[in-house]
């Protein structure tokens, strides 16, 4: 992982390819935006912030997060603890992975002092209480509920969730079990509806009612989205009224514990990638990332990025653009990006693509399939809007 520390952030990304002259991928991190993000969602949310670590764990990432104020986390692994708890003396790490193993329970309370942990099921909650053993004080056991599909780009449901009558069951369990009772949902990522959220608030006040236990804590999840290319995205205003609805008609009291997952909405438009033209063929741009790298969702999620060309020697790249499918830089034929990026159709080799909004898994997903990865982090001051 290579990180230019040391230096003052580059002006822009113009100024990255003049420095650096990369043929190699270089993730631009847009630190004022991450921080300006972080504090946004923090004054629009009432209650605490956890930002998603699995959106992008990089070191300068949660860095610039935790200046904008985050100092909560939901994290899903031992390893995603430790980059927050063993980095901050004043952040706490909240276990919200429904499944985990029985070492990894014992090992997040005792040595990190975890004290939320997500469930689905009754199995799961009897491996908390094993790991645990009398140590029950203030450990919150927060129920995962499955909710509808909200038209997301991944429905998490299908993998996670209890049921009503199951999680009102689960509810009661955690609370004969001298845990402190919770519940938690996600609607799924990239979530468009301000609705989906005060209808899974809904569903929590079923359960509540059902189980006859009072919750300590609500976790709504994340799934809060991201202004991507073609997308019709409500402000962030609205997801916060649907959420504020739900909460007052649950009638919890002021001691509840209330918190959010977002992952998107903060790091997405705090990062973009800075690839190389490395051979054109017709239509086709070969570069130097691909979906094994930086661009995966651009074909399991079909997202749609803003692009720019960048040139530093020679004539003006032409005001007239075509549409150019992406070849990624491994030998397999699937690493390929059909109708990629609007971009000038005077592009050649040596060229540079920005490609921006590419934050929120990007670095977190690449491989190092055929030897390539993405792991040069530059900071730069100006996020230059653009659109093409």
């Amino acid at each position: 992982m290579s990180h230019l520390r040391g230096r003052e952030p580059f002006a822009n990304v113009q100024e990255v390819a003049q420095a650096l002259r990369p043929s190699y991928p270089v993730l631009c991190v847009y630190r004022n935006r991450l921080e300006q993000a972080a504090r946004r969602f923090a004054r629009l949310f009432p209650g605490k912030v956890l930002y998603a670590v699995k959106c992008n764990p990089h070191p300068m990432i949660l860095d610039a997060l935790h200046a904008g104020g985050i100092r909560n986390f939901d994290t899903a692994s031992l390893a995603e603890i430790a980059a927050v708890a063993e980095k901050w003396d004043d952040v706490e790490a909240f276990f919200m992975h429904p499944v985990k193993a029985r070492p990894v329970i014992a090992t997040a309370r005792k040595v990190h002092g975890v004290r939320v942990f997500a469930l689905d099921h009754r199995d799961e909650l009897r491996k908390i209480c094993d790991q645990l053993g009398k140590d029950r004080d203030g450990v919150v056991a927060a129920v995962r509920v499955k909710t509808a599909d909200a038209g997301t780009l991944f429905h998490l449901s299908e993998k996670f969730g209890a049921g009503v009558e199951e999680a009102a069951e689960l509810l009661r369990e955690v609370e004969r079990e001298g845990l402190r009772p919770g519940l938690s949902f996600h609607v799924g990522s990239q979530c468009l509806l301000p609705q989906a959220y005060r209808d899974a608030l809904d569903l929590l006040g079923e359960i509540i009612a059902a189980s006859g236990v009072g919750p300590v804590f609500i976790d709504v999840g994340g799934g809060f989205p991201a202004p991507y290319l073609g997308t019709e995205m409500r402000p962030l205003e609205d997801f916060m009224a649907a959420i504020r609805e739900g909460l007052h008609a649950l009638k919890l009291p002021s001691t509840c514990e209330i918190a959010a997952e977002p992952g998107r909405a903060l790091v997405a438009e705090g990062c973009s990638l800075l690839t190389q033209v490395q051979l054109r063929k017709d239509d086709r741009l070969y570069i130097n990332d691909g979906i094994y790298g930086s661009l995966s969702e651009m074909v399991a999620a079909g997202v749609r990025l803003p692009s720019r060309l960048i040139r530093l020697e020679g004539r003006e790249p032409s005001s007239e653009t075509m549409i150019y499918t992406a070849a990624g830089p491994t030998c397999d034929s699937l690493d390929m990006i059909p109708a990629a990026f609007r971009l000038p159709v005077d592009v050649r080799e040596g060229d540079w693509i920005e490609v921006a909004r590419l934050g929120a898994y990007s670095y977190a997903l690449a491989t190092r399939f055929n030897g390539f990865h993405a792991d040069t982090f530059v900071e730069v001051s100006d996020s230059e809007e653009f659109s093409c």
